[in-house]
């Protein structure tokens, strides 16, 4: 039963730090201090300092039990001009931002001039107390297993699930919500010595951003929200946009793989491509197939497709797995769908997939049940034959042992400096309407948009990148309606 986005790799961050004094409110009263030490990992993150910042992990208690958040920061190329530190948060939920940063810095030279760039884990991800539920191979045999038309079979699966996070992590599980892990970005905000949190958030990240404004708008910096997320949707309205979004994108691949390339492989038109990709999925459903000794489910080849789907780079990637899965190879859609799962080479999985669930569950008080999820994923059948099955996962909250809190869902950031929301049009994970909603919602932002594919805006488009760049480095709001593309 696959579900959630792509998975990150994995490190480890090292070095400690003083306590922190934080009020239930979570403001902090006594400034944290870190300790930075060179990161004790590999080449690629040569360069990198690492710490640990404690906090609270039940904030109505703030002298009790604390946890340690894992950072990492590369140090602004240009000290003389330096404006401060950039924090991010690359989605999720559940994404490490200590190892996504690390991959992924060459991406923010520009803004590395002038910033400190930070990364750091979420409570509940990878080193900050990651939340691990299954093991490798009770993993690898839930995320192949098709989901049930039946209902108290498909719940039975979930709640399983849910009880093995419990059994496994239940004493985080009811801490790792995004109103603490926003409490926990301005005790970092503190400790970092900013006066206000310059903030550079993706896909969850900008729901965290706006959680974030909400709680502390006389904090907010400069503050970036790249494909943004509707805090307000319900699950179900989550599950069927993602589905729609996802299929868009997917039409939007075979149209170009047919018409704007000398040949593609998988049909003449749209429809002959569309057609051989489903038979591609019968096939694999009536005989999964196998790579090494792992089994290919019709499940997983559906995840490697959707893990091709969030950007526009990687479709000659799912052209290359599909025409090879045609001819009974399924490498390429394995290793797609292990991307997508967080599955490591060495057989591990991030903490991604456990700790979504978690901060989703937690995020609110909305349960459908899974018959009702299932019933949305038959209506969806006939428009999203790909992807009508992800919207099961709707329902996985209606077992999860913790409950949820709808503080999370409101956001309203009056009073804070200008907030940059970034929309894409034809954004399949975190659809482009989502964008002016949260615009409107936090009322200080002003929406800046591009037309055109994928999940993600800056890094894609120049004029994206020149128009981010200039409101971070300068402090340049777009003008009102700005797009680009």
């Amino acid at each position: 039963m696959a579900a959630a986005v792509a998975g990150i790799g994995a490190m480890t961050a090292t070095a400690g730090c003083g306590g922190a004094r934080v009020t239930p409110e979570g403001y902090v009263s006594g400034t944290p201090s870190l300790s930075w030490k060179a990161c004790e990992e590999t080449a690629s993150s040569s360069g990198f300092e690492c710490a640990t910042l404690q906090v609270p992990l039940d904030y109505a208690k703030p002298e009790g039990k604390k946890i340690g958040i894992a950072l990492v920061r590369m140090r602004a190329t240009d000290q003389s001009r330096r404006i401060g530190s950039l924090v991010f948060n690359f989605g999720g939920p559940g994404g490490s931002g200590v190892t996504t940063l690390i991959n992924a810095a060459h991406a923010f030279s520009t803004l590395n001039s002038r910033y400190d760039l930070v990364g750091f884990d979420p409570r509940g991800v990878e080193r900050s107390s990651g939340i691990r539920c299954l093991s490798a191979p009770q993993m690898d045999q839930y995320m192949s297993r098709e989901p049930s038309e039946n209902a108290a079979t498909e719940t039975t699966l979930v709640k399983g699930f849910a009880q093995a996070c419990e059994r496994n992590a239940g004493w985080i599980l009811p801490y790792v919500g995004t109103v603490n892990a926003s409490r926990d970005m301005e005790s970092l905000r503190a400790a970092l010595g900013d006066p206000r949190l310059n903030y550079l958030g993706f896909s969850y990240g900008t729901h965290l951003g706006a959680v974030y404004a909400t709680q502390y708008p006389k904090k907010v910096g400069r503050m970036v929200l790249d494909s943004a997320v509707d805090p307000s949707v319900t699950m179900l309205d989550m599950a069927k946009t993602q589905a729609l979004g996802f299929q868009k994108a997917y039409e939007d691949y075979l149209a170009d793989c047919t018409k704007t390339r000398t040949s593609c492989p998988l049909g003449a038109d749209a429809a002959a491509a569309n057609a051989t990709v489903l038979k591609l999925l019968d096939t694999v459903a009536r005989t999964p197939g196998k790579v090494g000794s792992r089994t290919v489910t019709e499940d997983i080849a559906r995840a490697g497709i959707t893990q091709a789907l969030y950007s526009k780079y990687t479709w000659p990637l799912l052209t290359e797995a599909l025409d090879e899965g045609r001819k009974g190879k399924l490498d390429g859609l394995l290793a797609l769908a292990d991307q997508y799962a967080g599955r490591q080479p060495n057989g591990t999985y991030s903490t991604l997939q456990f700790s979504l669930p978690a901060v989703l569950c937690v995020d609110s008080t909305d349960r459908p049940s899974v018959a009702q999820a299932e019933e949305l994923a038959r209506r969806l059948e006939k428009k999203s034959p790909i992807f009508a099955s992800t919207a099961i996962s709707a329902g996985s909250c209606s077992v999860w042992p913790v409950r949820g809190d709808d503080a999370a869902r409101h956001v309203d950031a009056t009073g804070s400096n200008p907030i940059l929301v970034v929309g894409v049009t034809n954004d399949p994970a975190t659809p482009y309407q989502w964008a002016p909603r949260l615009a409107d919602q936090l009322r200080t932002a002003v929406l800046l948009t591009l037309n055109g594919e994928g999940h993600g805006a800056y890094g894609q488009n120049q004029c994206i990148d020149d128009k981010v760049n200039a409101y971070l480095l300068e402090g340049t709001v777009p003008a009102k309606g700005t797009r680009c593309g």
